[in-house]
C-alpha cells in the first residue's frame, strides 16, 4: 500500500492546501482527494510540481507499506 505524506510535508513547509493548489495548478479539490488518498494515480508532471513548489523528492511524499 503507498501512503500519500503530503500532509506533511504542507505541514513542515508551512503552506496551506490553497496556496500549494495555486503554485501547482490544481484545484483544490483534486489536491485535497491526493492529500487524503482518495486519488488511485498521479500523473509525474503533477508530482514534479509539488516536489518543485515544497522543494522535496517524491519519496519524501509517499510510503509503502506492505498491507
Amino acid at each position: 500500500m503507498i501512503i500519500i505524506r503530503l500532509d506533511r510535508m504542507m505541514a513542515d513547509r508551512k503552506i496551506s492546501l490553497n496556496e500549494l493548489a495555486e503554485r501547482v495548478g490544481m484545484t483544490n479539490v483534486n489536491l485535497s482527494n491526493l492529500k487524503t488518498g482518495k486519488m488511485k494515480g498521479i500523473r509525474f508532471e503533477t508530482l514534479d510540481a509539488i516536489c518543485k513548489v515544497l522543494e522535496c523528492q517524491p519519496g519524501d511524499l509517499m510510503e509503502y507499506t506492505e498491507d
